[in-house]
């Protein structure tokens, strides 16, 4: 008798326990997934993240790389995709998978609550991807350094070919960085495209290394490790709050800037999580968390408060960039292939 009350209750416990797990399953797969491309600082990813996670429910797997990679990673993975959502980075990768029909139109309905330049970016493609901040590209100094070396103070694009910043100067390769890319684009523009390429070829003798991300340069640039890094103002501004001794430069000449991107990447498997998550990133309180996580971008939002840290747009010599045509398919990729013909490759 008593072997079968142990039956009988170990049954119910059991029944109790697998309904209790059919419950969790339910459970989560109510709450949702999300897998995303980012391609911001680390840090900003991984708060983005964690706000989106706690706010939703929904489980968020973030991969944290460049915007070319990202944009390679996508174009590579368009028969299945593995992610729903790429969020931040260059618009230019961003325009040019939304060309090649890798990323998915949408409108949110908080379009109404953003900049001019982020709808305008929505327009441009074809509703396929939408501004989330913006910034502006130039260069910063180790003041130690350019002292201990009596190197006198860069002010202009021009200043970075003089021969005592020989192995001095850093910057991305344009290949996996879309701040390197923003700089080719934006040399072009500014001097023509075959004074670009002479121009480009006279600071390849400058530049110590190409590195994989358009922000490593600013971290190089504070440790000491070069002189000069050329990245987004913001990037060198995020050194100094950290009391690196380091000077930012907006160039005379003129400069080019970014508007940093969101896509929906084309057969994403979780796709009413994807907008949820491009809905909610367009919130003036999702976008502060730039400026809580010392990224000091200029939100997209109209109601998010620019940082007091961030480089004054106002204040910089902007060019007028050309997103259409530089962030074109076939323009990457001739000016890609033409600076690794023609700059990459030269000895030094």
């Amino acid at each position: 008798m008593e072997l079968k009350k142990t039956f009988a209750a170990a049954t119910m416990l059991a029944g109790a326990m697998t309904a209790l797990s059919f419950m969790s399953a339910g459970a989560a797969q109510a709450q949702g997934a999300l897998v995303m491309y980012c391609a911001v600082q680390e840090e900003w990813c991984r708060a983005m993240t964690t706000a989106f996670e706690r706010e939703t429910g929904i489980k968020v797997s973030m991969t944290r790389k460049s915007s070319g990679e990202i944009y390679a990673q996508v174009k590579a993975e368009s028969q299945n995709p593995r992610a729903d959502i790429w969020w931040g980075g260059t618009g230019d990768p961003h325009m040019q998978a939304a060309e090649e029909g890798l990323t998915e139109a949408y409108k949110s309905p908080k379009m109404s609550e953003l900049q001019d330049w982020a709808v305008r970016q929505w327009d441009q493609s074809k509703q396929r991807t939408v501004g989330i901040y913006s910034g502006a590209l130039g260069f910063g100094y180790n003041t130690d350094q350019a002292k201990a070396n009596n190197i006198g103070e860069p002010k202009c694009w021009a200043d970075l070919l003089k021969a005592e910043l020989k192995d001095e100067v850093q910057v991305a390769d344009p290949n996996s960085s879309g701040t390197a890319y923003t700089l080719l684009a934006t040399i072009i523009q500014i001097m023509g495209e075959d004074k670009g390429f002479e121009y480009l070829k006279a600071l390849h003798k400058n530049v110590n290394q190409y590195t994989k991300s358009g922000a490593a340069p600013a971290k190089a640039t504070a440790l000491g490790e070069t002189t000069v890094g050329i990245t987004f103002l913001h990037d060198m501004v995020t050194m100094v709050v950290d009391k690196a001794p380091v000077k930012v430069v907006a160039p005379c000449e003129g400069t080019g800037y970014e508007i940093g991107s969101m896509s929906i990447i084309k057969g994403a498997k979780n796709l009413d999580s994807a907008k949820k998550f491009y809905d909610w990133a367009l919130t003036a309180d999702a976008q502060k968390l730039g400026a809580e996580a010392k990224s000091y971008q200029v939100p997209s939002n109209k109601n998010t408060p620019i940082p007091p840290q961030s480089p004054k747009l106002s204040d910089v010599k902007l060019i007028n960039f050309d997103f259409a045509k530089y962030g074109s398919s076939d323009e990457r990729k001739r000016l890609l292939s033409k600076w690794d013909n023609e700059v990459k490759n030269l000895p030094k």
